[in-house]
Order: C-alpha cells, then sequence, then structure tokens
C-alpha cells in the first residue's frame, strides 16, 4: 500500500481550476519532488493531501486513510510543513514545540523523548528558549520540521523547505531530508530545479494544474529538447512545461 496516494484530485476556485485532475502515490523510501513555477497549483495540491483542503472531487490518501473522511487517523500518520513554516511568534521554541507534542498526544514521557532527539537532529539548542519571533528564517524552517516531526509520522508533506535559506542552510535541510527518507514516504513541494536532482528518487511537474510528468531526474534529463548534447534539468523542465501546456 502506498503511504500517499491522490486519485483524480480537482480543486476549484470559482471559474478557476488550481488543480486539475492529479493523480499519483508515493511508496516508504521515496522522496518525490513536486515542481513547477509559481502558481501551479503545487501548494493547493499539498493543502489537499494534508487535509487543509477540500476537494472539489477525487481523493487524497495518507496510509490509506482519506485525508478528508478520515482526518483524524490520516493526521497522526502525516507531519506537514506548510508554506512559510508558521508557527505561533510569542512562544520560544520549546514551549512551542511541547505545545505541538501535547497536540500530537504524546505523553511527557514521550515527549522528552522526542524532542531531545530532534534538538540534535534538527541543530535547535542554540535557539531552544528563543521566541520564535526572534529567530533567524534558516531556524524557523527548522523549527518547522521539528514540529512535523514530533511524532515521527510515516508521511512528511514539506512545502518549499529551502525557501529563503542560504546556501548552507539548504545543504543541512536537504541532508536532513536524505537522512530521513528510508523510513518515510516524503513529498517535497519546490520550484528548485537542483532540489530535484539533490535528494529526490522522482519528481512529478505541473504546471497550470495539471500533471505532466512523473519521472526519475534521470528519465527526466533523458527528455532533454536536444539529444545531441547532454542535457539539463532547467532545460528539460523549460521544454515540458512550455511544449506540453501549449500543446
Amino acid at each position: 500500500m502506498a503511504l500517499v496516494e491522490t486519485r483524480a484530485l480537482v480543486k476549484r476556485f470559482g471559474d478557476f481550476t488550481a488543480v486539475d485532475n492529479i493523480s499519483f502515490s508515493v511508496d516508504r523510501g521515496e522522496v518525490v519532488g513536486f515542481l513547477g513555477p509559481n502558481g501551479a497549483g503545487k501548494s493547493t495540491t499539498m493543502k489537499i493531501i494534508s487535509g487543509f483542503l477540500e476537494p472539489t472531487s477525487g481523493q487524497a490518501l495518507i496510509a490509506g486513510f482519506d485525508s478528508h473522511k478520515d482526518p483524524i487517523p490520516a493526521r497522526r500518520k502525516l507531519g506537514y510543513l506548510p508554506e512559510g513554516a508558521p508557527a505561533y511568534p510569542d512562544m520560544s521554541v520549546a514551549n512551542f514545540l511541547n505545545f505541538v507534542a501535547s497536540m500530537r498526544g504524546l505523553t511527557r514521557t514521550e515527549a522528552n523523548q522526542s524532542l531531545a532527539e530532534l534538538v540534535e537532529r534538527v541543530d535547535l539548542a542554540e535557539v531552544w528558549d528563543r521566541r520564535i519571533d526572534a529567530l533567524s528564517k534558516g531556524f524557523k524552517r527548522r523549527v518547522g520540521i521539528a514540529q512535523a516531526l514530533v511524532h515521527n509520522p510515516d508521511v512528511l508533506i514539506l512545502d518549499e523547505p529551502t525557501d529563503g535559506l542560504d546556501p548552507n542552510q539548504k545543504h543541512e535541510m536537504r541532508e536532513l531530508i536524505r537522512a530521513l527518507a528510508p523510513t518515510k514516504a516524503i513529498v517535497v513541494s519546490t520550484h528548485i530545479l537542483e532540489e530535484v536532482e539533490s535528494i529526490c528518487t522522482r519528481a512529478i511537474i505541473v504546471a497550470r494544474g495539471r500533471m505532466l510528468v512523473d519521472a526519475t531526474p534521470a528519465e527526466l534529463l533523458a527528455m532533454g529538447p536536444n539529444s545531441a548534447h547532454p542535457a539539463k534539468l532547467d532545460d528539460v523542465f523549460r521544454h515540458i512545461t512550455r511544449d506540453r501546456v501549449e500543446s
């Protein structure tokens, strides 16, 4: 059974179709890059899978549970980093993550053990007692990842996890995702092409709400517009989004 599955997802806002018949699945051990230009429908799809938006039609399942018909068991299996990594700015990192652990139903012993591991894994020790509104963007992202991992979920949905980070912070975030990958199904929404080459086992390209390609990075490179020269992923991306959307 796939840990993430979407079945013919459609989301309309009035006359505008933001997500148009998207279907895919993700197994444990896979990191799937959800790739597309701004406004392609990536975040809307992530919100539907995570249960924060209801689809106009179709289904989204987490570990076999419908995100909308069975939201509680689905969310128990899910860790979600929304775009922008929102948190309570007036709380300290420690208080916020303890709050998240309690909302996730962890006992005090379980919470202490989980947070002790996350402090090391996500490197939060130096900001543990600081207010969230005093953190850099990089540390706010780390706190966002930590809240998604508190309950050790089987599924991670990460919406633009490296957006706005400096090169060192991006490297650290990608290393963390790689370390988590073997035991989880991970979907990473991104518009950064190097992220796909760096961490993803598959890439799904969307544009104007439609899914254009579901392929490995190597298969994507083989789709380059000029077979006489080695392809670059950005060339392939432009080729696919231009030609297939226009056709």
